[in-house]
């Protein structure tokens, strides 16, 4: 008598095997030279193609993203074309603020001055930065008033606690605390765990009647509050706070990433805008990895959720090394085209890898 097959056993212990085999796709990190290779070609391509906009003082916060980004990427690789190039930048600024001293978009260039000062120990790179807060500090307006729009919570706050750091000074944390908190009890929606872009957002709906919160505003958040987190010392009465409020936003960002491992423009509603969007989803794998690195989120829940995003991000770097579905400057979410490229989308991605790169 002839036995059966015996199929259903074999193609139990297949399907148990390619099961094991793609959990082990999703947790196994990238080898630190691909990741090194890539931020290099964004460096690479987007050095050699400046958006030409971005000289203008009002825009001028897009390149300094970008030259954040460049020197985070330094401080973790000490390739010294990274600090060559941030130093460069900074000189040809003179080490000084924009214009307009009270606009938190016109302090982001001081991240990379305070990140170069961290190295050289030179008075006169932050001697304007720390004028610039000292006048601020001695005519203060509220939060709400003075950071009024969520971006606001990346483009200062980082400064004021390296510049704390930087001159053991608190009252610039003081300052940095009073200004986030006032901040964020005016924009943050407790029930969402989410940032509205600016007051106008509150009562405003899409078109399928959800909520708008904007990526990019959110990713500009995130990516200010971690830079906080490190360089705030824990000892400091508002620690907790930030701890907290980070866990929540985590959480919430972490719960909404899309199949191709992206953000939509808005967090809210994927549906309004189904096109991908890369400079929020970059911040976001930045700030996510980093509470890895720290000790915040748990690796296992978190980890195939910042690899899937490191991995949709890649995807959208041609083999040039052009950042490409870069929302445009702006305010809300929108349409966003396959070619849209802009500086601060690949600041962010230098970020990001740079906490790929510290993963073990």
């Amino acid at each position: 008598m002839n036995k059966k097959p015996q199929i259903f056993p074999l193609l139990l212990i297949s399907l148990l095997f390619l099961s094991c085999a793609s959990r082990k796709t999703t947790s196994a990190l990238p080898d630190k030279k691909s990741v090194k290779t890539a931020m290099q070609n964004v460096f690479n391509w987007q050095i050699a193609n400046p958006v030409v906009g971005n000289v203008k003082n009002y825009d001028d916060w897009a390149r300094s993203v970008f030259y954040s980004g460049i020197i985070r990427a330094y401080e973790t690789t000490k390739d010294k074309t990274y600090l060559n190039e941030a130093v460069r930048w900074s000189e040809s600024l003179n080490y000084k603020l924009a214009n307009r001293y009270r606009h938190a978009d016109d302090h982001t260039r001081a991240q990379a001055y305070l990140g170069i000062y961290a190295f050289n120990k030179d008075p006169k790179i932050i001697a304007h930065t720390k004028a610039v807060y000292d006048s601020l500090i001695v005519d203060p307006k509220p939060g709400r008033v003075e950071w009024w729009w969520c971006d606001a919570l990346f483009m200062s706050p980082p400064v004021l606690a390296r510049l704390a750091e930087a001159t053991g000074e608190q009252k610039y944390n003081d300052f940095m605390n009073k200004m986030w908190w006032d901040t964020t009890d005016f924009l943050f929606d407790k029930e969402e765990n989410l940032f509205y872009r600016d007051k106008s957002f509150f009562d405003r709906r899409s078109p399928n009647g959800k909520k708008i919160f904007w990526s990019r505003g959110n990713g500009w958040v995130m990516g200010g509050l971690v830079q906080v987190l490190e360089h705030l010392p824990k000892s400091d009465p508002n620690y907790k706070k930030f701890e907290d409020l980070y866990l929540k936003m985590a959480k919430r960002i972490g719960s909404i990433q899309q199949a191709d491992g992206l953000w939509r423009p808005n967090l809210a509603d994927p549906a309004e805008y189904t096109n991908k969007e890369t400079s929020g989803s970059a911040f976001f794998v930045f700030a996510l990895a980093w509470g890895i690195n720290n000790g915040y989120l748990d690796k296992a829940t978190y980890l195939p959720i910042v690899l899937k995003g490191w991995q949709g991000l890649n995807e959208q770097v041609t083999p040039a090394g052009k950042l490409t579905w870069v929302q445009k400057i702006g305010s809300k979410p929108e349409l966003v085209k396959s070619e849209d490229n802009q500086e601060y989308g690949s600041g962010a991605f230098l970020m990001a890898g740079t906490e790929l790169l510290k993963m073990k």
